[in-house]
């Protein structure tokens, strides 16, 4: 897929940040049209996920500067199926289907763990040569400026709108949402925007609360909205009845319907679900595939 994309030439219908799918079967395109907003597509999947192996990982790979943390297994785990399951690298707008050009997760850095502090977009790419250790290094770099105050374009961009008047704002946004719905937004804009991404992560357990469901949004081309919830001790039972306490973690994914059917999203939960009961896999490069 990757060399496809590297050699693939733009064609009549493209964007600049994704390609038409032009062998969509008939009824995904009757679904475009019948129900035209992302919002109104959503489908909601919970899973629990047991981090003992996680956590196994995690002290097998230790860094004093930037420490390794489920959070960044978990980014690398989405980021790889985007690589091996194409169709959720996909979006619809304007009643039509594309597949994005680049693979992407954004997610929002709190600059400081205050009421007052700020918070900034963050957005890792990846390929199919990537593994966890690149994006854990991709990571730190989108983090690490956030949390000196630091401003990407996107965000130094939306600085100067607090300063126009109202009806201008309204103007202007009313233009930005048309130039995404049509894919002419530069990518100078897009590029640090988690509303373009292929992902959108919030780490809610990094701030104490539980997994719960999100929403989706109509602006952008995101289609997987995902929630990590907080760690907690969770009672698993064996054929016995006898009883275990063990860690484990809840996620949340909010996906668009229309881009996949249920099998495709089964399957791809089952991966997801092996490769974060085995991250040693993520060590491999993205493009290598998980037999089930």
């Amino acid at each position: 897929m990757e060399n496809e994309q590297r050699t693939y030439k733009k064609k009549h219908g493209d964007r600049k940040d994704a390609r038409l799918l032009r062998d969509v079967d008939e009824l995904h395109i009757a679904m475009a049209h019948c129900y035209p907003n992302r919002t109104d597509n959503e489908a909601y999947i919970s899973e629990q996920i047991e981090l003992e192996p996680i956590m196994r990982w995690l002290a097998a790979h230790p860094d004093n500067e930037f420490k390794y943390t489920f959070f960044h297994v978990i980014v690398a785990t989405l980021l790889k199926l985007l690589v091996i399951r194409p169709k959720l690298n996909r979006f619809i707008a304007n009643k039509r289907y594309y597949e994005k050009d680049e693979r992407s997760i954004g997610f929002i850095v709190k600059k400081q763990f205050t009421d007052e502090a700020g918070e900034g977009m963050a957005v890792i790419k990846a390929d199919e040569d990537a593994t966890v250790f690149t994006v854990h290094d991709a990571v730190k770099a989108q983090v690490m400026p956030c949390k000196q105050g630091k401003s990407n374009e996107t965000q130094s961009s939306m600085e100067t709108f607090k300063k126009l008047p109202h009806w201008l704002n309204t103007l202007i946004f009313n233009v930005v949402r048309h130039m995404s719905e049509k894919g002419t937004l530069p990518k100078s804009v897009t590029d640090g925007d988690s509303n373009h991404c292929s992902v959108f992560v919030t780490n809610l357990g990094s701030i104490g609360l539980k997994c719960g469901y999100h929403h989706l949004a109509n602006y952008g081309t995101n289609s997987i909205f995902v929630v990590i919830g907080q760690k907690k001790m969770t009672p698993f039972y064996d054929e016995n009845g006898s009883v275990t306490m063990k860690e484990t973690l809840d996620i949340g994914l909010t996906i668009d319907e229309r881009i996949a059917d249920g099998y495709y999203y089964a399957k791809t939960v089952k991966i997801m679900k092996k490769l974060l009961e085995n991250p040693e896999l993520l060590e491999q490069p993205f493009g290598t595939q998980v037999e089930l």
